[in-house]
């Protein structure tokens, strides 16, 4: 808590910073514009390249699916006419629906699905094991393409959920380099003159998008856009933003900070709510393919350390009662493959006398420790003060590297230099219960780091079987029981990443709002503005 206070001290937040002079933000608002203030800048614009959560509530906007996840996490046609599975399930032939444009007038492409495949599978957990089974994809006509697999492969449809469709010659990019042009065929597009990086990303409808019939589910459904433009502007002080909402002078404020939420609850004109039902998993990541990192026994020594009871506390403070969760493993506790498999590994108030002991036993001899932390992502900011005490009361010789976001996930993505090169040693951040559901799409547990050129993850063959062995099980039973022990060696052996506890994040808009649907992360289709 010493630490949140800090934090808080310099920000200058609190209830009492509500009245802070007026932002300059325009005051009038259309009934066709939403203003909105995004948890972070929009530091990339390519949802293969980055993971950030900005760059996925970005890319639903422009980029639509072939498939997508509804409430229950069930697949539905979203982009397609049509599925027909012949050959025992060893043939898919998925149609288009008529209609689609991309935002350039072009019309999407069988061949434009192919590419974006084969561009998402290059980084995408699922996307890469599906086309394991593949033996062919190709594109049979414009409006048709077919997946001939070499083994059955159930989970196609949701494999296809992660792939946004992008046009061919765009989707060609190498996965490991960002795109520079943004064309999708969602309902809205992008505009490029209104992206100023730290300050603003601008959206408008997309007229020509032809929404499907169903309600919206989610990720699946009409995904009809009701606001003629979307306006992020980049605030990075929350009390400022916080109090651009009570005065109406923006309508939606992603990720308000925790301690002005009981404000913002009893301001009239606004609504705070928790639109997503998973969760998300606060956690320590490392760069497992440098020193001292990688070095298990390093990893598993900031495993036993963790309370995380701080992560919850620093983060949520006077709401961690509501909205935290302790106890956490690798999958979020309203997963079905959530467990107590190797949770014997997290003592519940830490043991920082046993994770002395495994850092000597590691040969630790106080090299620096370079750890990334946002300045302007609280959230992700006040974990990330509690590690660096942590590691200091471990006698970890660690330098505190504070950097806006942006900045941070480039440097992050550096992850082959040494730290004193421009490298990095650790972070903290959160990942949505959505993207760690399951073994098939948690990146963290996807333990193929070198094979990958992540250099962040892990290599560690007996998890790779292990995940493998999970998407060809026959039942849920089956499955439970290998997510439990796929659990407990990353707990045990591997230690990919180090959770420090759940917390669900509220989100305040104008009271004046409606339709927003459940998501993992804010989704614009749907809402509306009442009269």
């Amino acid at each position: 808590m010493m630490h949140r206070r800090h934090f808080l001290a310099a920000t200058g937040a609190g209830a009492a910073a509500l009245g802070l002079p007026r932002p300059a933000i325009a005051q009038a608002q259309g009934a066709r514009v939403l203003k909105f203030v995004p948890q972070a800048d929009l530091a990339s614009v390519d949802p293969v390249w980055s993971t950030t959560l900005v760059t996925a509530m970005h890319s639903y906007m422009v980029w639509d699916h072939l498939y997508g996840l509804d409430e229950g996490l069930i697949p539905q046609p979203q982009m397609l006419a049509g599925a027909e599975v012949t050959d025992n399930g060893l043939t898919w032939t998925l149609t288009l629906r008529d209609g689609l444009v991309y935002h350039d007038g072009e019309k999407v492409r069988a061949i434009d699905a192919v590419a974006s495949i084969e561009r998402t599978a290059r980084r995408g957990p699922l996307t890469g094991t599906m086309m394991t089974a593949v033996n062919e994809l190709t594109a049979l006509d414009d409006n048709r393409l077919r997946f001939r697999l070499k083994k059955p492969f159930p989970l196609l449809p949701r494999a296809l959920c992660d792939v946004r469709i992008m046009p061919e010659r765009i989707a060609r990019t190498d996965a490991f380099t960002q795109i520079t042009e943004v064309i999708g065929s969602g309902p809205y597009r992008f505009v490029r003159e209104g992206w100023r990086a730290g300050s603003s990303v601008v959206y408008a409808r997309h007229d020509r998008y032809v929404p499907r019939s169903e309600p919206n589910s989610m990720y699946a459904g009409s995904l009809a856009a009701n606001f003629d433009r979307v306006e992020w502007t980049i605030m990075p002080d929350p009390s400022t933003a916080a109090a651009a909402l009570q005065r109406g002078e923006i309508d939606w404020l992603d990720q308000p900070l925790m301690d002005l939420v009981p404000q913002l609850r009893r301001s009239p004109g606004v609504k705070v709510d928790v639109l997503d039902v998973f969760g998300n998993i606060m956690s320590m990541f490392f760069n497992c393919h440098q020193p001292p990192f990688n070095n298990a026994k390093m990893r598993r020594a900031m495993l036993i350390a963790v309370n995380q009871q701080d992560f919850v506390d620093a983060v949520l403070g006077e709401l961690g009662k509501e909205l935290g969760v302790t106890g956490v493993g690798v999958f979020p506790p309203r997963s079905p493959y959530s467990s107590n498999a190797g949770m014997e590994a997290l003592p519940k108030n830490g043991d920082l006398a046993a994770a002395r002991r495994l850092i000597a036993e590691a040969g630790y001899k106080g090299e620096k420790v370079v750890f990334l932390s946002p300045s302007d992502f609280p959230s992700i900011r006040q974990q990330s003060l509690v590690a660096e005490a942590l590691m200091k009361s471990l006698g970890i010789n660690i330098e505190f590297a504070s950097m806006d976001w942006g900045t941070m996930i480039a440097r992050r993505n550096n992850n082959a230099d040494l730290p004193e090169r421009g490298g990095w040693s650790a972070y903290n951040t959160w990942w949505t219960g959505l993207s760690i559901a399951s073994p098939a799409v948690s990146l963290p547990l996807w333990a193929n780091g070198a094979d990958a050129k992540a250099w962040w993850r892990p290599q560690d063959e007996q998890m790779l079987k292990m995940r493998a062995d999970w998407i060809d099980a026959p039942d849920l039973e089956a499955q439970k029981k290998i997510a439990a022990d796929i659990q407990r060696r990353a707990l045990d052996e591997v230690v990919p990443f180090v959770p420090c506890g759940l917390f669900y994040l509220p989100t305040a808009f104008r009271s004046n709002l409606s339709g927003h649907p459940k998501s993992f992360f804010p989704a614009f289709w749907g809402v509306r503005r009442n009269a």
